[in-house]
C-alpha cells in the first residue's frame, strides 16, 4: 500500500492570506492550533460558547464570537469540539451558517468517517488530526520540532481542497515532522483500536503485575515505583519512538535484555490476537459507533466509570502517594448512577454485573 507523507516543502501558506479562519472550540487543541496559525501569519478568530475558554481566547488577543457568528464571518472553520456534542452543534450552529465554497476542518475522523454528520455538498471537508495532545501541538511548534498528523480530504468542492489542506497543516506546524494522508474512517479506526484494544490489554497486564507482586508480599510503594511511578516506562516509550521498538533495548543492561527476551516467549501464545481482531471488526463495521450512539450506552458508561473509580488500585495508589509525600490529583469524584439510570440499565443487568465483578 502506497502512503503519501507531506512536509513543509509541499505547502504554500500564502494561498490563505485572504482567508478568515475560525476556530470553533478553544480547548486544548483549539487554543494551540489557533495560536500556531496566528503565529504563521493567518487571520484567525474564535467561536466559542460563553465559558472560561472564551475568556481565555479574549485574553490571548483573539476576536471572539458566538459559534454562529464566527462561522458566518469565516472562509475556513476548524471544528475542535468534543465528538459527543459534535452532531448537535454541527447541525444547529455550524451548517446553517456556512457559505458556498467554505472549508470545514475536523481534528478527528470519527463523526465524518462513520457518517454521523449531514455534511453540506458545497464545501471542502478536510481533516488534520494531530498525533499529539494540545499542549504538545503548541510546544513543538515553538521549538520547531513539529508533530505527526493524519490528514484527509473527504470532499473537494472547490478543486483546491488538497492545497488548502497542506497550507493549513503547515500553518499549525505538523509538516515540520510529517503528515500522512489517509481517509477519515481509517484515522478513526486506528484511534479507536488504540483505545479499545491496546490500551485495555496493556492496562490489564500492568494491574496483573502489580497484584502479583503485592500478593507475594512486596511493599506497595516499591511495586508502584518499579511499575510506573518512577517515570522509567515513559522514558522507554520515548526511546521506542526515537530509535525503535527493539533497538531501545540496548539502553538496558545485558541482564535485563536476556531476561526480557528469554522469558518473553512465554507470553507469545496468549489468546490476545483473536480478541483484538474482534475489536477491530466491531470498529470497522460501525458496530461500536452504533452502540455508543444509543442513550443506554451513555448510562452504561457512567456506571462503568463509577466502578472503575472504586478499584482497589485507586485506594492503594492514594495511600502510596501519601506515604511517598507525592501530590495527589482528584480530577473527579464519580457520582453513583441515579435511580432512573439504574432502571434503564436493568435491561443489561448481566453485562453490568460483569463490569462490577471486574473492577472489584
Amino acid at each position: 500500500m502506497t502512503v503519501n507523507i507531506y512536509h513543509d516543502k509541499d505547502a504554500d501558506i500564502s494561498i490563505l492570506e485572504d482567508s478568515v479562519i475560525c476556530v470553533i472550540g478553544y480547548g486544548n487543541q483549539g487554543r494551540s492550533q489557533a495560536l500556531n496559525m496566528r503565529d504563521s501569519g493567518l487571520n484567525v478568530i474564535v467561536g466559542n460558547m460563553e465559558d472560561n475558554y472564551k475568556k481565555t481566547a479574549i485574553k490571548d488577543g483573539f476576536e471572539t464570537f458566538s459559534i454562529e457568528d464566527a462561522v458566518k464571518k469565516s472562509d475556513i472553520s476548524f471544528i475542535l469540539i468534543p465528538d459527543e456534542v459534535m452532531k448537535e452543534v454541527f447541525a444547529e450552529n455550524i451548517k446553517p451558517n456556512l457559505k458556498e465554497g467554505n472549508t470545514i476542518v475536523f481534528a478527528s475522523g470519527y463523526n465524518v468517517g462513520f457518517n454521523l454528520l449531514d455534511l453540506p455538498s458545497n464545501s471542502d471537508v478536510l481533516m488534520i488530526a494531530p498525533r499529539m495532545i494540545g499542549v504538545g501541538v503548541r510546544e513543538t511548534f515553538l521549538t520547531g520540532e513539529g508533530f505527526f498528523s493524519f490528514i484527509a480530504v473527504e470532499q473537494d468542492y472547490t478543486g483546491e481542497a488538497m492545497s488548502r489542506l497542506l497550507a493549513l497543516s503547515k500553518a499549525i506546524g505538523t509538516l515540520k515532522k510529517g503528515a500522512i494522508k489517509m481517509s477519515f474512517k481509517d484515522e478513526a479506526v486506528l484511534d479507536l483500536f488504540n483505545e479499545q484494544a491496546f490500551g485495555p490489554a496493556f492496562g490489564r497486564v500492568l494491574l496483573t503485575s502489580i497484584n502479583t507482586l503485592i500478593d507475594a508480599g512486596y511493599p506497595p510503594e516499591a511495586v508502584l515505583i518499579e511499575m510506573y511511578m518512577s517515570g522509567e516506562m515513559s522514558y522507554t516509550y520515548q526511546k521506542m519512538a526515537k530509535i525503535g521498538l527493539v533497538k531501545q533495548t540496548y539502553f538496558h543492561s545485558h541482564t535485563s535484555q536476556y531476561g526480557a527476551m528469554s522469558r518473553g516467549i512465554r507470553y507469545m501464545k496468549l489468546p490476545i490476537r483473536p480478541i483484538m481482531e474482534n475489536t477491530l471488526q466491531e470498529i470497522e463495521s460501525g458496530e461500536f459507533t452504533e452502540e455508543w450512539e444509543k442513550r443506554i450506552s451513555k448510562s452504561k458508561f457512567k456506571l462503568i466509570r463509577f466502578f472503575a473509580t472504586k478499584q482497589k488500585i485507586n485506594k492503594l495508589e492514594k495511600q502510596v502517594r501519601k506515604n511517598l509525600k507525592m501530590k495527589s490529583y482528584d480530577i473527579f469524584e464519580e457520582e453513583p448512577p441515579t435511580e432512573e439510570e439504574i432502571k434503564v440499565l436493568e435491561k443489561i443487568s448481566d453485562e453490568i454485573k460483569q463490569f462490577e465483578e471486574l473492577y472489584e
